[in-house]
């Protein structure tokens, strides 16, 4: 059942619902990994004078890797569980992302034992430079 790349129509893998959604392609997955890629927009609950703020590029991170369990759980025909962030560490921005740019988010799962997963996020410009970076622990709910 594995689907052929990028694949645009990801709000059924992912908890979260307009205007509220801040992914919108997934561009790879494996099971250590995804990349996932976000159009900013002007109309962005997130976005403040033509910028993506600091919130928007963590929410989007989070989405990232909801949209991980998401997407493996489909593939299982299975529903995917509620997670939540369990903690943030190691969070830097270094740019804010202009309105109209695509930004594309990786994350690497480093552990994961029993519904507690830690990843490493960095979230990259469209000339491939980090513009964000975080450590986050994500829990999923019983």
């Amino acid at each position: 059942m594995n689907k052929t790349f990028p694949i645009h129509n990801i709000e059924h893998l992912i908890p979260q619902k307009r205007p509220f959604v801040m992914v919108d392609t997934l561009v790879s997955f494996s099971a250590e990994e995804i990349t996932a890629s976000f159009q900013i927009k002007s109309d962005n609950i997130l976005v403040e004078e033509d910028e993506f703020q600091e919130p928007g590029l963590i929410e989007n991170m989070a989405q990232t890797v909801a949209l991980h369990t998401g997407y493996d759980y489909n593939q299982k025909n299975e529903k995917a569980p509620t997670g939540y962030i369990g903690s943030i560490k190691k969070s830097e921005v270094l740019v804010l992302p202009k309105v109209g740019e695509t930004i594309i988010t990786k994350a690497k799962i480093l552990h994961e034992f029993m519904g507690v997963t830690m990843v490493a996020v960095e979230v990259f410009n469209a000339n491939n430079n980090i513009i964000a970076t975080a450590q986050m622990k994500t829990v999923i709910a019983n």
